[in-house]
This record gives C-alpha cells, sequence and structure tokens, in this order.
C-alpha cells in the first residue's frame, strides 16, 4: 500500500465526514463498510478499492479527486455547507439513504414537529 495515498486518503475522508456531522459508523453503514475498516481508512492505515472509493465520493459529498489529493476542495461549496447546522447536514445526509416511501414519511414528520 502506498502509506502517502492512504493517509491523503484518510485525512480528506475525516474532515470531509467531520464538515458533515456524521459518525465514522454512519458513513460505514452508508458505505456498506464494516465501521472498524471504514477506521482503518481515515486513519490512513489502508486504502480503499476503487468502487469503494466512489461510494465514499458520494456518501461524503466531495470528488474522488479530493479524497485521492488531486484536487483542492471547492472552498465555496465547504462554506455554504457548514452554514447549515451539523444536525441538519447529518439529517439530509441520512435521508438521501432512505427510499422514497420513507422519506415520505420523513417529510410528514418534519410537518408534524414544525407545527
Amino acid at each position: 500500500m502506498d502509506e502517502q495515498l492512504g493517509k491523503k486518503v484518510g485525512k480528506a475522508a475525516r474532515e470531509a465526514r467531520a464538515r458533515l456531522g456524521l459518525t465514522q459508523a454512519e458513513i460505514a453503514a452508508t458505505v456498506g463498510m464494516n465501521s472498524m475498516v471504514y477506521s482503518r481508512v481515515e486513519r490512513g492505515k489502508m486504502v480503499p478499492s476503487a468502487t469503494m472509493l466512489c461510494k465514499l465520493s458520494m456518501a461524503l459529498r466531495v470528488t474522488t479527486d479530493e479524497l485521492l489529493g488531486l484536487a483542492r476542495p471547492d472552498t465555496e461549496a465547504r462554506r455554504e455547507a457548514q452554514k447549515e447546522p451539523p444536525a441538519l447536514r447529518r439529517l439530509v445526509t441520512l435521508a438521501r439513504e432512505l427510499d422514497e416511501e420513507k422519506q415520505e414519511a420523513l417529510v410528514a414528520m418534519a410537518r408534524a414537529l414544525s407545527r
């Protein structure tokens, strides 16, 4: 394994996850990875496969180039995302993983709570 690449991927993943306000376990579950394995990715001890890298980029809302250290993060988009409260970012990320029926139920629940 390329240690430098592992460290780059790990740092980028950790920073992206922190911006979203999610736990390692939540990201791991979203991409179908064991949480202990995901922890190794963030610590730079493991480089994910190409397929998993794509899944991580979608879950973490960054490009694969950003995860690989080939591109800098879009700072304007990051600033906008950070204006949202962490709980809202977390809710949106988790809601994206729900099927349409469950998303509708979540919308109904949110409407009831906002009254």
